[in-house]
């Protein structure tokens, strides 16, 4: 009888052990595998959002932001992807054409989108005429580009004008990531100094991570006193300041369709193949 009832005490135990072992289990599971939060695009059709804030950063550049549907939406984009927005020109015909925001998703709520106006742009109209409560038509995401942490030892990047979007929510991603060790050198060119876009927020992350991120600027027209580059990204420009060529590295470009070429040029005359290579 008392061997009974000890062998059922027994098996209590045990049985009490393995709930509690197995709710631990599930629990490590439920925290560390955890399903992302479903982003709120959608890469088949054109959803609206509400503009809630335009910040006019200089004469032709704002910045947008738009509010996602609760506090704590995520807008579902993965980095270093873009969206297409749908506007109409100056004569009521709709126009479609990509952006990538400067936020990421640990941006909740919201998503932001800092746009320079061209005087001829199509779409740079339909942001011109847009004011706080109207709604922009939105789209994906889209892109080739796929980031995993650790991919690359170092990314070097080249980008003129609006294309350093793209290379500021990479780079951004990767610097606000603890486990992240990626290095990134960015080489960003414009016409003059106030056409440099995000400057505040490179200069930023540049001071708060010396040892990982790095940049230069190259101003075709700089200003008095200039202690940037001058003229257009040269080969000696890349060659100093972006990785050699290795096969852990990556440089990623992005820019004005001329930028690109003489960028491909340069790159190839250097020896990075295409592997190492990405273009935007």
């Amino acid at each position: 009888m008392e061997l009974a009832q000890s062998h059922k005490i027994e098996m209590i135990s045990i049985a009490v052990a393995v709930v509690a072992v197995g709710a631990a289990t599930a629990y490590y599971f439920y925290v560390t595998k955890k399903p992302k939060a479903k982003g709120c695009l959608d890469p088949e059709n054109f959803k609206e959002f509400k503009l809630v804030k335009r910040t006019q950063l200089s004469h032709n550049v704002a910045k947008f932001r738009f509010a996602l549907p609760t506090p704590t939406s995520v807008l579902g984009l993965p980095i270093g992807q873009h969206m297409s927005c749908r506007g109409k020109d100056s004569v009521g015909e709709e126009v479609v054409k990509p952006y990538t925001p400067t936020t990421l998703d640990s941006d909740l709520g919201y998503f932001e989108l800092v746009i320079k106006m061209y005087p001829q742009g199509r779409m740079s109209h339909h942001f011109r005429e847009m004011r706080e409560g109207d709604y922009l038509a939105v789209k994906g995401p889209k892109g080739r580009f796929k980031y995993e942490p650790g991919q690359v030892r170092a990314f070097g990047m080249l980008a003129g004008g609006t294309g350093i979007t793209p290379m500021f929510q990479v780079t951004r991603a990767i610097l606000e990531n603890p486990s992240d060790k990626t290095n990134i050198h960015l080489v960003y060119a414009n016409v003059t100094y106030e056409d440099i876009l995000l400057k505040e927020e490179l200069d930023n992350l540049a001071s708060k991570f010396p040892d990982r991120f790095s940049i230069y600027y190259v101003l075709n027209e700089p200003p008095e006193g200039w202690d940037g580059g001058v003229g257009f990204i040269s080969k000696e420009i890349i060659q100093t300041h972006c990785p050699a060529p290795a096969p852990d590295i990556q440089i990623l470009r992005c820019g004005p369709p001329p930028m690109n070429k003489a960028m491909a040029a340069h790159l190839e005359a250097l020896g990075y193949s295409p592997q190492m290579q990405f273009q935007f």
